[in-house]
Parts: C-alpha cells; structure tokens; sequence
C-alpha cells in the first residue's frame, strides 16, 4: 500500500511538471498569434519559406506575427496576413518586403514605414510590396552568366587570334620563299 502511494505521487508530480512544461512553452513560443494587435493583409507575387507564425519586424524589432497564407484564385497572388502591435500606427506608403534571416535562416516579413500622413486602419492591404528572392535561382544566375562571360570572352578573343595566326602564316611563308630564292 505503501508502494502504491509513492508511485501515486511521484506520478502526479511528473503530470505537474509536464502541464508546467507545456505552459512555459506555450506563453514564451514565437508562434503563437497576437490578439493584442491590429490585422492588415499584403499581396505578394511569392512567399517562398514564409509560414502561418513566421515574425513580422520593423527596423529588425518583433512587431507581430504572420496569421494566415492564402492564395487569391483571381490575381493568383499569395496573400500574407499579419497582426502587428496596437501602439504602432503604420503609414499608407508603407511597403512590405519577405526577407531571410542571414544566409540561410528563417523567412520573416519586414515593414518599412512610409512618409505619409494618414494611417492604415484594421484589415487594410500594404500595395507596395517585394517578393522572396529565391537564393536557388540567384546561384544559377550567377553561374550560368559568368559562364556567358567567359565564352565571350573566348568569341572576342578568338578573331584576334586568328590575326595573328593569318599575319605569322604569312611571316612564315615570306621567310619560306626568301629561302627557295636567295637571291
């Protein structure tokens, strides 16, 4: 009976420390939404790396988080929604921008403010928006055109060469019937 009674507790403490566990996690995670916010949308041709919970940052400082991703069947148009924080007015120019996290981190979308004198009010779309750059594709490009710098490097190269060769040939033969006729 004894027995039965330690194991009791000692369970209950695990389930304690598990259920404290699951809360710290949960209150201190980055991907839990804030409510405490406003919500405004922006359209973006891609949102390659970018997820429901991904950080929303101004001047690299944590102002909100991503809520939704959706794709508009007209436009075909990815469409971001945010929640960002109450305190923050966000100007009408304001653009938005789905950038990486050094090299290879983690995607997150950056808001730079505008000028303008009227604010974005809840549920309002930022118009100026930039794209994720695809890093796959930039390698590419960087390959494939230093590679068309080099063969036109060599095409350049070549009718030069070929002078050359033409005005030795003609050098070589000079000297060759100089030879024949010493005269």
């Amino acid at each position: 009976m004894h027995r039965n009674l330690l194991e009791t507790i000692i369970g209950g403490l695990v389930l304690l420390v598990a259920a404290l566990f699951l809360y710290f996690a949960y209150t201190h995670s980055t991907f839990k939404t804030q409510n405490n916010g406003y919500h405004l949308q922006a359209k973006f041709d891609r949102i390659d790396g970018l997820l429901v919970g991904s950080e929303v940052r101004m001047s690299g400082v944590k102002i909100g988080n991503i809520v939704s991703l959706e794709l508009d069947p007209n436009e075909y148009l990815a469409i971001a929604r945010f929640s960002i924080r109450k305190d923050l007015k966000l100007p009408t120019d304001s653009s938005a921008e789905v950038q990486t996290d050094g090299l290879l981190g983690d995607k997150y979308l950056s808001l730079v403010p505008g000028g303008d004198e009227t604010f974005l009010k809840e549920n309002e779309e930022i118009i100026n928006t930039q794209s994720s750059i695809n890093l796959t594709d930039l390698i590419g490009q960087a390959i494939f055109s230093s590679k068309k710098d080099k063969d036109s490097d060599a095409e350049d190269k070549a009718p030069e060469e070929a002078l050359k060769e033409n005005s030795n040939g003609a050098e070589d033969a000079k000297k060759d019937k100089k030879k024949e006729n010493p005269t």
